[in-house]
């Protein structure tokens, strides 16, 4: 929006608040780059998985897939928890599921 002389003007935004947001978008979306990570997402915005779940919902190879969880739980975008011998992972960032809402309603829904 462009500011006219009835229409109040924004305050400056800060160069350095800016910086760290932009560099923490770029993470998310370098995350969110690859194929893998992206449909280990897709399925875990639908809720905690197993990871014999996962592994048989997106057709991954459990090297591939060990591989993969390994970056989205680096990256802070998932979390585990354990339950005997299963491991449960769920989406754990706010910002990576409301993304997964806008590609889902852009490119998957009918």
């Amino acid at each position: 929006m462009l500011a006219t002389p009835d229409t109040p003007t924004s305050p400056p935004l800060d160069l350095a608040v800016l910086r760290q947001s932009a560099d923490a978008a770029c993470r998310l979306m370098k995350a969110l780059s690859n194929p893998d990570r992206l449909l280990l997402l897709c399925q875990l915005s639908q809720g905690e998985k197993r990871v014999g779940e996962l592994e048989e919902l997106v057709g991954i190879a459990q090297p591939t897939l060990s591989q993969q969880l390994g970056v989205l739980r680096d990256e802070g975008l998932v979390s585990t928890r354990r339950e005997g011998k299963s491991i449960y992972y769920c989406i754990d960032s706010p910002q990576a599921l409301a993304v997964m809402g806008v590609l889902y309603a852009e490119f998957c829904a009918p």
